[in-house]
């Protein structure tokens, strides 16, 4: 199965948004006063999943790439 331009738009917009996401997310925690304690347990795990959502994208438009 190949991945035409517009999967492969598709995926890429997929892609800007979670790192837009996750940009955000950081910037948002460097600009909050010092916590006592380490960042949220929701905040790490909100962060870590668009971290494998992007992981995941990139794979497969790798895996398509290589396939031709």
């Amino acid at each position: 199965m190949e991945l035409d331009l517009d999967e492969s738009s598709l995926a890429i917009g997929r892609i800007e948004r979670a790192l837009s996401r996750i940009e955000r997310a950081l910037t948002e925690r460097a600009t909050r006063p010092a916590p006592s304690v380490v960042a949220p347990a929701d905040d790490q795990s909100a962060l870590k999943a668009e971290v494998v959502a992007v992981i995941g994208e990139l794979d497969r438009l790798i895996a398509e790439a290589d396939r031709g």
